[in-house]
């Protein structure tokens, strides 16, 4: 089969490889849809140390059981996993426990693998599911008819989650988000969900701006170096900034932009990470004592982010098949990198 594997740095071919055997316990999908993250674009221009390649590449997937090799295995309901059933995957693979997994913060265990980082990813005809992933209830079952593309979004969706579980989004609030990419319009799209009175983004890119305008959204501002996007939200707020900040792009300008708007006692969440080529950012921190703000992080995801993310997908009531702009056989991924650095697009789906 042919496979999308990571070589180092700027070095993702697509080449032949072995379709995965079962050891007991596994499960085999055949990949319907797997979306390109951010997280693999940075991989491909940056590398990244967790992984030792070669290793397929490709952790946001909905696929159908062809094989199964677990024959107790079960869905996180408890139903039994049987042949042909499509679906979606929470990749956080324990293997132990540790005190985070006790605070029932499982994204954060240091006993935690991850597809397409320590296990091959889905960027492939046929993806193999590891033995500890089913036997943790990791497969949930697409239980509706929504396409396979627009179930990918699980797993960022599920990221989302995460960040909004700590950021306490309601309906006094104005939030903005900087970066109109496919996880920032996710961002918007929760807090209105979330009953935010007013939500904005902001980018550099004004293909991405005219995107978001197709959404349910208060504002898209271009963001400029003369620094007059910061002076539209000033003004878009009766001059106090907004409550909710979240930083969706990987720049350290972004995160100095979001201290500096923040409205006093103002919440802002660094959902984004800088390359880890260039992971140090000056930053004013005097808006965080001066404005009392409160600055979280978010990291990857628990399972009951990832539980969220799929009831929402399967309400109907998320518009995934917006958010979802390029669909692309395998061998035009690099076709899809270019589409997400350029901003054409927003999320781009390899089909299979």
């Amino acid at each position: 089969m042919k496979a999308a594997v990571y070589e180092g740095k700027e070095r993702v071919i697509v080449q032949e490889v072995a379709v995965p055997m079962l050891n007991e316990g596994e499960v085999l999908l055949a990949v319907d849809a797997c979306s390109i993250c951010g997280t693999d674009l940075r991989t491909y221009r940056h590398g990244d140390l967790k992984i030792n390649p070669p290793r397929i590449l490709g952790h946001e997937f909905c696929g159908h059981v062809v094989e199964s090799r677990a024959t107790e295995g079960r869905y996180a309901d408890g139903t039994p996993i049987q042949i042909g059933d499509r679906v979606v995957m929470y990749i956080v693979i324990l293997a132990g426990t540790d005190r985070y997994t006790e605070m029932g913060r499982e994204n954060l265990s240091g006993k935690r693998t991850t597809m397409s980082y320590h296990h091959d990813g889905a960027f492939a005809p046929f993806v193999r599911i590891p033995a500890n992933a089913v036997a943790q209830g990791n497969l949930f079952k697409v239980a509706s008819d929504i396409p396979s593309d627009q179930m990918s979004l699980a797993e960022p969706l599920g990221c989302v989650m995460n960040a909004h579980s700590r950021l306490g989004i309601g309906l006094k609030d104005t939030v903005t988000i900087i970066g109109a990419g496919p996880i920032g319009i996710m961002h918007a799209l929760l807090s209105r969900a979330q009953g935010a009175q007013k939500v904005f983004v902001i980018d550099t890119n004004e293909e991405r701006l005219k995107m978001a305008q197709d959404f349910d959204l208060d504002g898209a501002i271009l963001s400029t170096s003369d620094g007059a996007h910061r002076e539209r939200i000033a003004e878009l707020t009766n001059g106090n900034g907004p409550d909710v900040v979240i930083v969706a792009v990987s720049a350290g300008a972004a995160q100095n932009d979001a201290l500096e708007i923040a409205a006093k006692a103002g919440r802002v969440n660094f959902f984004a990470g800088l390359p880890k080529s260039s992971p140090v950012a000056p930053l004013n921190v005097n808006h965080i004592h001066y404005k009392e703000l409160s600055i979280s992080g978010s990291y990857s995801e628990k399972k009951s982010d990832f539980q969220a993310a799929y009831a929402l997908l399967h309400s109907g009531r998320f518009p995934a098949s917006k958010i979802v702009t390029h669909r692309l056989p395998l061998d035009r991924i690099q076709d899809g990198f270019h589409l997400m650095e350029t901003g054409e697009s927003l999320k781009v789906c390899i089909t299979f």
